[in-house]
């Protein structure tokens, strides 16, 4: 068995939730003894192939071309295709972005497979695989099998693995092969124009290894300054479920959840949550969850690491009071 796993960057700097991807696949090509390829595309992005060779793989692919320089769907379907094709992988794995949901159906479409998306989980059993993905706003999960022959294509869901399991070779590197494609100007039918996460208002949450989270609990805009003071003194950022953000308390970048952003901190802090399912779903994955509710009964609590009834408006300022005597001593 052979897997290919397809990683992203952007103007050679990696999407970190590529090395996710990347720890799944190691887990599978451990799990089936498959061999495991990884493949990096773009322009002027051979120095991240070799960094993605210090990982434990048993190549890496490097797909050049002036073509791809700046991110197509046709550009990246059709040189991944002629990839796949010729790589002849069983199954080809994706992190689960904006990027990859608007190329992967084209790709699979090209070839006549079909893609299984926005996976948290798969099981390997007699010789198949399963695919566990969420439906419902998470309500549910479903298992989710492929019915035709190899290539099979899927995608996975940010915080499905943790990227810091991700290993790497105790000495030496993969071999870096480079991968040609034949691509012509005619065949991309768009031009690409500025990102929209660009916008200086926006901010990623994804990489922000510590994240205050308030919900209904903080009752009025007035008080969302003590939860960003919190999120400063511990190195983090502010964020926000739904309701806060339809109010205009916070921008709706700020928004975690399963129409907002999903992240995976280090510690998630979740003040005045009670933990709605379209919440959790964005924030399940962190590595440390702590919630501060007075409801004892909140759902918040059945995900927390760490929680504490109690008032927010009590602890919230000890907590504030304690952090800056630590950061003045």
């Amino acid at each position: 068995m052979k897997i290919l796993f397809i990683t992203e960057q952007r103007d050679a700097k990696w999407n970190k939730v590529s090395f996710e991807t990347l720890a799944a696949a190691q887990q599978i090509a451990w799990q089936t003894k498959a061999t495991l390829s990884g493949a990096v595309v773009g322009k002027g992005v051979a120095a991240l192939a070799d960094e993605l060779a210090s990982y434990q793989l048993d190549e890496v692919l490097l797909i050049e071309h002036d073509l791809l320089g700046q991110y197509t769907p046709d550009g990246f379907s059709i040189a991944l295709r002629q990839v796949i094709e010729s790589a002849k992988p069983d199954l080809v794995l994706l992190p689960h972005t904006y990027q990859v949901r608007d190329f992967a159906p084209k790709l699979a479409a090209s070839m006549q497979k079909g893609v299984i998306g926005d996976c948290i989980g798969y099981r390997y059993e007699n010789g198949k695989f399963i695919f566990v993905r969420q439906m419902f706003q998470g309500r549910t999960a479903a298992d989710v099998a492929f019915a035709g022959e190899p290539p099979w294509i899927a995608s996975l869901q940010t915080g499905a693995f943790r990227a810091d399991l991700a290993a790497k070779h105790s000495g030496g590197k993969a071999p870096v092969k480079p991968a040609s494609v034949d691509l012509k100007p005619e065949q991309i039918r768009t031009k690409p124009l500025e990102l929209f996460r660009e916008a200086k208002q926006a901010v990623d949450l994804t990489q922000a290894p510590i994240l205050v989270s308030v919900g209904r609990g903080i009752k009025a805009p007035e008080n969302i300054p003590m939860a960003e003071k919190l999120a400063k003194l511990m190195g983090g950022e502010i964020s926000a479920s739904r309701p806060i953000c339809d109010e205009g308390w916070l921008p709706m970048d700020r928004q975690i959840g399963s129409s907002g952003q999903t992240v995976v901190p280090k510690l998630y802090l979740a003040l005045g949550i009670s933990g709605a399912i379209q919440h959790v779903v964005g924030m399940k994955g962190s590595r440390t969850i702590a919630a501060i509710n007075k409801d004892a009964n909140a759902p918040i609590f059945e995900v927390a690491d760490y929680g504490i009834v109690g008032d927010l408006f009590e602890i919230v300022p000890a907590m504030i009071e304690e952090l800056e005597k630590t950061k003045t001593s």
